[in-house]
């Protein structure tokens, strides 16, 4: 696999970023997870005609989370990939609320 393959994928002639490679298998899960409810909020909320920006925010930080959006993970240092997804898990939990 190439650098620009290991940075991109191409879905119907648009890139999109990968995923961190470096992320261990599950903070992976877990941020795919956060990642698949929120889709789902953003559908249900949609749906029911009530504003989705809740579930947008968890979409969104799972991106973050994933290294999907904000700074590449490839700009990166170890040490700022690990802090961008400890931090993106900490605020994905915290909706969730205790417990």
């Amino acid at each position: 696999m190439t650098e620009e393959d290991e940075r991109w994928l191409v879905v119907d002639g648009r890139r999109w970023r990968r995923q961190d490679p470096a992320l261990p298998a599950d903070v992976a899960e877990r941020l795919l997870s956060h990642l698949g409810r929120g889709r789902s909020g953003v559908r249900a909320l949609r749906r029911s005609g009530e504003d989705p920006a809740p579930a947008r925010r968890r979409v969104d930080l799972a991106k973050h989370g994933l290294g999907e959006r904000g700074t590449p993970w490839w700009e990166q240092d170890v040490q700022a990939r690990r802090a961008r997804w400890e931090d993106a898990l900490r605020q994905l939990d915290a909706l969730d609320g205790p417990g």
